[in-house]
């Protein structure tokens, strides 16, 4: 009997010591854990070291932004230690009948302007081919309203409707969206500003422009005022129109301001913030 009762206690002792181990069950439970654990962090440094390039990215990009515009002025100022002996070229009322000649003759000379668009040119039959071939030659596209209206005289729902519909006309088009906002006449509204803000539109009016005055619908006369005006300084922001005039008086204007000592400012390098200095 205490024989019997000594291999009992003998028999529980041992299973009591094996328990106490770890089992291979548990080691293996445990290794993959480690290795859950490593994979982790991996990627926790991968997404790390992702996210700081974008960030790179990003910087480097915003360090193309050599220029704003002045929201007293509408100049073009520079932002750090840009240039200032610069101008940039506004086309207005496209694309009506010789925007696209005019952005041929641009990209002949090797400058850039900003082509603001209304909605209702782009009803007619050619206007949307004309937006894509404009953009196609690397212009950007701004938003002049949709019917070209005074926005001083509209609701504030209409406002929204020519401000915002034109937007998305134009992206159906070419996939983007305006950058720069234009009201027809330069009147914004306060509504019309902050729907620009929502839109992430950069406000823009003009230093000086020429081409509706009737001394000035010849291609000689409108190159020379352009060129010559008092109002030509450094940043200045030119507006011209979409007109036969102007068209035939473009590359005479260019020459003449580049004769000046003026670089024309690509306007992908016009600063833009999340709301567009819309204020």
């Amino acid at each position: 009997m205490k024989y019997a009762a000594a291999a009992i206690f003998a028999a529980l002792l041992l299973v009591s010591c094996q328990s106490g181990k770890d089992s291979p069950e548990t080691d293996s439970r445990e290794a993959n854990q480690g290795s859950d654990r490593r994979e982790y962090e991996q990627a926790a440094v991968l997404k790390e070291e992702r996210v700081t390039e974008q960030e790179l990215d990003t910087k480097q990009m915003e360090q193309g932004k050599r220029y704003s515009i002045n929201p007293e002025t509408w100049a073009v100022e520079p932002t750090g230690d840009a240039p200032k002996e610069v101008v940039l070229l506004t086309i207005d009322d496209a694309p009506a009948n010789y925007s696209v000649e005019m952005a041929k003759t641009l990209k002949s000379l090797g400058v850039k302007a900003i082509f603001f668009v209304n909605g209702h040119l782009l009803d007619r039959p050619g206007g949307e081919n004309a937006l894509k071939k404009i953009y196609e030659l690397g212009f950007p596209i701004g938003n002049h309203t949709y019917h070209h209206q005074r926005l001083t005289e509209l609701t504030e729902a209409q406002q929204r409707e020519e401000i915002v519909s034109l937007n998305r006309r134009v992206e159906g088009i070419v996939g983007q969206k305006p950058k720069f906002f234009r009201a027809p006449f330069g009147q914004m509204t306060p509504y019309s500003r902050n729907v620009a803000r929502e839109e992430k539109m950069t406000l823009m009016n003009w230093s000086y422009g020429y081409d509706w005055e009737k001394e000035y619908q010849t291609p000689e006369a409108l190159a020379d005022i352009m060129v010559n005006t008092p109002y030509l300084k450094n940043g200045a922001n030119l507006l011209m129109h979409d007109r036969q005039w102007t068209s035939q008086a473009l590359e005479g204007i260019v020459k003449g301001i580049q004769e000046k000592g003026f670089t024309i400012v690509d306007p992908e390098e016009i600063e833009t913030s999340p709301d567009h200095r819309a204020s």
